[in-house]
């Protein structure tokens, strides 16, 4: 949540920050159910409806066609008739790869119908909620985008290049000894009785890039304003879809998207990802700098798992929600976290949220959703979604088993997180300023699972003057990653919990990029689990009050004080780069051989090479049990299985001289790219 950016979404205001002025009252969003409430959202989307069928109905939504606005069940059909319906698709698009792990989690029976606008809403809930099948009835809301926000403070690359250096770098970049929040060796240039900067504040780089600066094979989803793809410190290190073209009419990998080379833009339906809307802030592709950036290329700044001499960094994929003054439905929104799983993704950066609970109306802010389970009832579909993720993600024979999904806490100066943050399965990211106490500005909760560096520049300005026309230098409170300006690629500072959010998910990039070179597998809570072991206790240091001046000149809340006491216990631990990639070695468990699904006829291979430590150098061989039913064939490093006929058969795979595995391959033919019969 960037503290100069407000979003809301459906209930209340979902924020990517603080605001200066109060923020836009968001309409409530209501679940409809057999018993539920019949209230319509106010900025409800006029003749649209978001159902969820029972499982009972699937044999039925096998049979509907995707240009019919029938399902060939009387009642339904009747009851959609009477709405004057004329259009129906499913809320996620058919993958053909992942179609089986939709159906299992349930989330293929989320379907979108749209009708004559002139029809109530209410009357439509009501017509629709008589029938047998339909277990969930939801308005679809769109995205509210507030005008009122202030710009970064932008900074070229040739100020950059032009600026003195304060600490020794690993790498050329010019950015990277002002981007405190990787590497703080306490200095700062405007030192105040109140404020400084404290050595090792930071989530502790120096030792990571030892050990480790990045893998390619690990993917990161972004789910916010576009990522520049195009932008010179980040290019390199782009997710590519490589069977796409962009603005290409055919969907040629078949997960239910067109061109989506780098991503894809959810907000218009396009794999166009945009970023040349005089709206549009840079946010999406700052948080991207921060996690990936490319290392070592003389260019611009660096990213915590952006690898070295130009190559090796972790992927960044754009799954943009926000487009200028546009933005995602609930619906596009769910779409996009789908598509992060089903594309190759084990992390999604969320820097958005409803406001918390406690958020203070007095300061301009909504409240949001209280519990998990009024989250839950508010916005069904959304926790499908991270569900599906989280539980789909990864790969159970890769590196990690299972997604992680990172949010940021929000920015209301409230004792609560926000939602989807605050959701169990989630980690929730509080933000820290450069001397180890919380951001003014941020949230704080017992669910906080992390802090990280998010600049405090309420901490260290000066009451009556605003960050935006501070001297480039006095930004340190601030966080330095790639921007744009006018569409074209530059720098620049922004604060908030949008900023630590990807400090942490840089961190867990970095952890898991270790894990591909140890051939270490993990399951994804295991994973954020040795993250919490390792990081770094924040108590410690929540001593006395700290002086902050609110918005800088708000009358009568100038000079604010903080009893950092209230903190403790509910900012979590500060991640620490250096001290997870140490322990992953003497964690988690082997990578093993994966079982094998194949149709007769086919081929499927496997680079063994990638699931044993030193793999490269070893000797492997093959024997299969029944060679009726398949082949196996190596060739160097690769293992190759040959579909013979139905059946099943086991192959014993020898590893170097000592070791051997076995796994079962399964020949059988598939169900319309449905799934096994």
């Amino acid at each position: 949540m960037n503290k100069n950016i407000i979003y809301g979404v459906v209930l209340a205001i979902c924020t990517l920050a603080c605001s200066e002025t109060p923020l836009q009252e968001g309409p409530n969003n209501i679940v409809f159910d057999k018993v539920g409430a019949t209230y319509v959202p106010s900025n409800a989307i006029e003749g649209e409806l978001l159902i969820k069928f029972l499982p009972c109905m699937q044999g039925t939504l096998d049979k509907w066609s995707n240009n019919s606005v029938t399902f060939g069940k009387k009642e339904l059909d009747e009851a959609l008739s009477s709405l004057k319906t004329y259009s129906i698709e499913r809320t996620f698009p058919i993958n053909k790869k992942t179609e089986d792990k939709a159906r299992k989690a349930g989330i293929n029976l989320w379907y979108t119908i749209k009708f004559d606008n002139n029809i109530d809403l209410s009357k439509a809930i009501e017509t629709l909620s008589n029938i047998n099948g339909i277990e969930k009835i939801q308005c679809n809301s769109p995205i509210l985008v507030d005008r009122n926000r202030k710009k970064p403070v932008i900074i070229g690359n040739e100020q950059l290049n032009a600026r003195v250096s304060r600490a020794a770098a690993k790498f050329n970049d010019p950015g990277l000894k002002y981007q405190w929040g990787y590497i703080n060796s306490g200095e700062y240039p405007f030192e105040k009785e109140w404020a400084s900067a404290e050595i090792g504040s930071d989530v502790n780089c120096a030792e990571a890039w030892e050990i480790c600066t990045g893998d390619p094979s690990i993917i990161v989803a972004v789910l916010d304003e576009a990522v520049m793809w195009s932008h010179p410190d980040l290019a390199a290190n782009m997710w590519t879809n490589p069977d796409e073209v962009i603005g290409s009419d055919i969907d040629a990998d078949g997960n239910g998207y067109k061109g989506d080379r780098h991503g894809y833009n959810f907000v218009k339906n396009s794999s166009v990802i945009s970023w040349n809307s005089q709206f549009d802030t840079g946010h999406g592709t700052h948080i991207a700098g921060t996690i990936a950036a490319v290392n070592g290329n003389g260019e611009g700044v660096c990213g915590i798992a952006g690898g070295s001499n130009g190559q090796g960094g972790v992927k960044i994929m754009s799954c943009q929600i926000i487009d200028g003054e546009y933005s995602v439905s609930l619906a596009q929104e769910a779409a996009a976290i789908k598509y992060a799983a089903d594309n190759g993704a084990v992390i999604i950066q969320c820097s958005w949220g409803y406001n918390s609970v406690n958020a203070n109306p007095l300061l301009g802010f909504v409240p949001g959703p209280g519990s998990e389970d009024e989250w839950a009832n508010m916005y069904p579909i959304e926790k499908e979604a991270i569900d599906y993720f989280i539980n789909n993600a990864g790969d159970p024979n890769g590196v990690i088993e299972g997604g992680i999904a990172i949010y940021a806490c929000g920015n209301e100066y409230s004792e609560s997180s926000a939602f989807p943050a605050k959701y169990s399965k989630c980690v929730s990211v509080g933000a820290l300023a450069a001397d180890f106490t919380p951001a003014s500005y941020s949230n704080y909760d017992e669910g906080v699972t992390f802090s990280a560096p998010g600049g405090d520049t309420e901490y260290y300005g000066t009451v009556n003057e605003n960050e935006d026309i501070y001297d480039m230098d006095n930004c340190m409170g601030a966080i330095l990653s790639t921007l744009i300006e006018n569409g074209q690629p530059t720098y620049g500072y922004y604060e908030g919990t949008s900023m630590s959010c990807p400090h942490v998910t840089g961190v867990a990039a970095l952890g898991l990029s270790y894990a591909v070179k140890m051939r270490r597998h993990f399951k994804a809570e295991e994973f954020v689990q040795l993250m919490q072991e390792t990081a770094k206790d924040l108590d410690g240091y929540f001593v006395g009050q700290k002086q902050f001046n609110y918005n800088h000149s708000t009358p009568g809340l100038a000079v604010t004080m903080m009893d950092l006491s209230l903190y403790r216990g509910k900012m979590g631990k500060l991640v620490d780069a250096g001290a997870l990639l140490k322990a992953i070695a003497n964690s988690g468990s082997d990578m093993k051989i994966p079982n094998i699904y194949i149709a007769p006829d086919n081929q499927k291979s496997i680079d063994l090479a990638k699931i044993f430590l030193n793999g490269e150098s070893l000797t492997y061989s093959c024997t299969v049990e029944n060679s009726d039913i398949a082949t196996g064939v190596v060739s160097g490093t690769k293992l190759t299985v040959t579909g013979v006929k139905s059946g099943i058969t086991t192959a014993t795979i020898k590893i170097g001289d000592s070791k051997e595995q076995t796994i079962t391959i399964t020949v059988r033919e598939k169900s319309n790219n449905n799934g096994w019969l």
